[in-house]
């Protein structure tokens, strides 16, 4: 009566077991059923990269204004100096014009000014030439009248004279003297003023002429014309990008990579790709950390010359190294990581499977590295585990 008893509680309490067990019935040929393996990890991401210039030039005017003449289309290529298209702004070129006569007629002042100075100085040398010229007069006159009093062949008076003659002289030359070389040194600095506004304003005018000649688009740099579509009438602002020039000397590799790796992509690992049955080595020159749309982007280089035959906007398959290769339990990738984010997963034995929490480490394009939870040989549900989330139970009906 004990053994039944036993028994029959053990039967009671495995059938409330059962029915508390959510158990859902599928197909085998429905499901995707992986084993868990042990192997090399490749630390390695997958990347749809674009061809790209290894250097572009943008095309802009530094005018505002609306396309009156186009000169070339896009794809073409140019040398620098190429007109491309001319910009029409008149608004802005009655400015310029304006200015430009404003400048002109200043800088006719200032050089009617130096005239004047320097006709100034002339005027001066010649009044000085002729005190000096008075000055000898009246010395000679002083000299001779000295001795002729001395002798007393002239009367005191007409010495006098003599003498006050010489005396003014000599100090009208002193006077002269000090007045022309003040007037040399206040020349000197008005004409190194004249100077420096005279190059200053011939500087503004070369600026004016340049962005007269700049609504004359042309091209900054030699090589190829991309991303150019101007329409006659279309407006532009002030710097608005009119197109690109891409110089022909090499190509890089753009691409965008899924936020999971932000923190594991780093600049100078490595990478290659196949192009026309060739291998090419590359390396990560630059990641650009910004994540849009669930992506950020990495530019990458080659290792060596780019191959010739590349052109801008063919798509390439990327295979990123991120970490050297490692040892580990290794499960296939499938659509259940969306459902449980890797933290469980249903594993089969015996026709059924059953939920198991585990750890999910590194991923690449084929595996999910297993940290915890599995062994080597086990089976698990790899499909989508959408329509059983809610179950504890499958049983897997071949």
């Amino acid at each position: 009566m004990i053994v039944g008893g036993v028994l029959l509680l053990s039967l009671v309490a495995y059938g409330y077991k059962l029915s508390l067990s959510k158990v859902y019935k599928a197909d085998a040929d429905k499901l995707t059923i992986s084993k868990v393996i042990y192997g090399d990890f490749e630390d390695v991401v997958l990347l749809n990269a674009s061809v790209v210039p290894l250097t572009s030039v943008i095309v802009s005017s530094p005018e505002g204004g609306t396309v009156a003449e186009i000169f070339t289309e896009n794809g073409a290529s140019v040398i620098k100096g190429t007109p491309l298209l001319r910009i029409a702004n008149p608004n802005a070129l009655s400015s310029y014009t304006a200015s430009e006569t404003s400048i002109t007629e200043q800088i006719n002042q200032l050089r009617k000014v130096r005239l004047d100075l320097e006709q100034n100085q002339r005027v001066m040398l010649q009044d000085m030439m002729l005190i000096e010229n008075n000055l000898r007069t009246a010395r000679r006159k002083y000299t001779t009248d000295s001795t002729l009093f001395a002798k007393k062949v002239i009367t005191r008076q007409e010495f006098d004279n003599s003498s006050q003659d010489y005396e003014y002289s000599k100090g009208r030359k002193d006077i002269m003297k000090v007045a022309l070389k003040q007037e040399n040194e206040s020349r000197v600095m008005q004409l190194q003023q004249i100077d420096v506004s005279v190059t200053r304003m011939n500087e503004s005018l070369e600026t004016i002429r340049q962005n007269i000649e700049n609504m004359t688009i042309k091209a900054p740099v030699s090589g190829r014309l991309s991303s150019y579509d101007p329409v006659i009438g279309k407006s532009y602002t002030a710097n608005e990008m009119l197109g690109k020039i891409d110089v022909m000397q090499g190509y890089k590799l753009q691409a965008g990579v899924d936020e999971y790796y932000i923190n594991r992509v780093k600049e100078g690992q490595s990478a290659n790709c196949e192009f026309n049955g060739k291998t090419y080595r590359l390396t990560v020159h630059k990641v650009i950390p910004e994540v849009t749309a669930g992506q950020f982007q990495v530019e990458l280089v080659f290792e060596g010359k780019s191959p010739e035959e590349l052109r801008r906007g063919l798509s390439l398959q990327v295979k990123l190294t991120l970490s050297d290769n490692s040892k580990s339990l290794l499960l296939a990738q499938g659509q259940f990581f969306q459902s449980t984010g890797g933290s469980w997963v249903f594993v089969v034995k015996d026709g059924k499977a059953q939920k198991r929490n585990v750890k999910v480490g590194r991923k690449n394009y084929q595996y999910y590295e297993i940290m915890e939870g599995l062994q080597k040989d086990e089976e698990v549900i790899t499909s989508s585990y959408d329509q059983f989330n809610q179950y504890d139970i499958i049983e897997v009906n071949k």
